[in-house]
């Protein structure tokens, strides 16, 4: 029989607490072996009315704390996350546009009726449409993409000046980061030959914004820094002199003096970072500015005819003849079909068509007498290089006379 003492109770015996296992040396041995000590909390004092954890009884400590320590006020966001929801918006965005615009400019060519949107659907294939849209909304793409990559870019280097409790980076940042630098140049190339070339000058700030390219990065020392930028600004001056000049001489060209020379001064000073307090207000207010000059610049891209303007002359061999205006949809082995003008669907006998010309849109004609270096200020690069090709023929008179 044991002789340790039991305690009783009124609901019988009571076992006696166990004893620390000691550690070290002392620890007991059974058999020859040594136990591994168990790691063991001292008894805890509690505040008056508290029960004390009891000497001897292990207790167990998570490995990693339950919760990490937050800043207050602060989201935090899993970074690869972060990155995959802004590349999916982007890219969304980017596909997703052109097919939009491209329906709607169907909708719109036809009129709004839903038969003829049927019948150009048919008969307009996707390669031309696409093309198309490419042709007319290459301005419209890369101006979008060009201000988100630079505000983006600004608002980029300025997000560490964002204020405490702040819980995202502005749209335009994340776009910014997980976008690569090849598309962005891609970007700004194709805007150098689709846009006119009396906006060119837009580009200047436009890349140091999206670069972040400072002055200060040219050279080290001040001296050859203000000498680098004066040459940049006096070669800058000896191919837009011309031009200035003729601005001067017309009187009326104040918007285009103000696009000449505004654009390279604001380049020396485009560069973030911002100041902390505005970075949150600009990002909210470009953001809307910039969908709604998107919104403003589509309307005639979407407005623009998918279709190339005729005149084709009907009649009989022998007979009166009449101009019908509009575009060609389809021809077969027994008509024409013509989507006239100002509205309506006409199926023309191929038997009775006499002659057909192409004619330019009203949108095509310049408004500007302004020429830099033998290119007409309204003309891209693009269309420039193609005149010196294939100069502008003269307008057929079938052209003029009105429907």
């Amino acid at each position: 029989m044991s002789a340790a003492p039991t305690a009783t109770s009124g609901d019988g015996p009571v076992p006696p607490p166990r004893t620390s296992v000691p550690s070290g040396d002392a620890a007991s041995t059974i058999d020859g072996t040594v136990a591994a000590p168990p790691a063991v909390d001292r008894p805890a004092t509690g505040a008056e009315g508290d029960v004390a954890w009891p000497a001897g009884v292990p207790v167990a400590q998570p490995v990693e704390p339950i919760a990490a320590a937050v800043e207050p006020g602060r989201v935090r966001w899993d970074p690869a996350e972060r990155r995959a929801r802004a590349s999916q918006s982007f890219w969304t965005a980017v596909v997703g546009v052109p097919a939009i615009f491209s329906v709607l400019r169907l909708g719109v060519e036809a009129g709004g009726e839903l038969q003829t949107t049927l019948l150009l659907v048919a008969n307009v294939g996707p390669v031309n449409l696409l093309a198309g849209f490419l042709t007319t909304a290459a301005r419209l793409l890369s101006t979008g993409l060009v201000a988100v990559f630079a505000l983006g870019a600004v608002l980029a280097v300025s997000a560490d000046r964002l204020p405490p409790g702040t819980r995202r980076r502005p749209l335009f940042a994340r776009w910014a980061d997980i976008t690569p630098a090849w598309v962005v140049l891609a970007s700004f190339l194709l805007a150098l030959i689709t846009w006119p070339l009396l906006y060119l000058p837009l580009l200047l700030p436009a890349f140091v914004a999206a670069f972040q390219l400072r002055p200060a990065r040219l050279h080290e020392r001040v001296v050859p820094r203000l000498l680098l930028i004066g040459a940049l600004l006096a070669g800058y001056g000896w191919l837009m002199l011309p031009t200035m000049r003729d601005a001067m001489r017309q009187g009326d060209e104040w918007l285009v003096l103000a696009l000449i020379v505004v654009p390279p001064l604001l380049a020396l000073f485009v560069a973030g970072p911002l100041p902390g307090m505005v970075i949150r207000p600009l990002a909210s207010v470009t953001e809307v500015a910039v969908l709604a000059t998107l919104i403003w610049a589509a309307v005639p891209v979407i407005t623009t005819p998918v279709l190339p303007l005729t005149v084709t002359t009907v009649g009989p061999e022998s007979g009166p003849t009449e101009d019908v205006r509009g575009h060609v949809v389809t021809t077969d082995d027994v008509n024409m079909v013509i989507l006239q003008e100002r509205g309506g669907v006409r199926y023309v006998p191929v038997g009775l068509v006499r002659a057909q010309v192409l004619c330019p849109s009203e949108e095509e004609l310049p408004r500007h007498q302004l020429r830099i270096h033998d290119f007409h200020v309204e003309d891209s690069l693009l269309e420039g290089m193609g005149r010196r090709v294939r100069p502008v023929h003269r307008i057929d008179a079938a052209c003029r006379t009105p429907a």
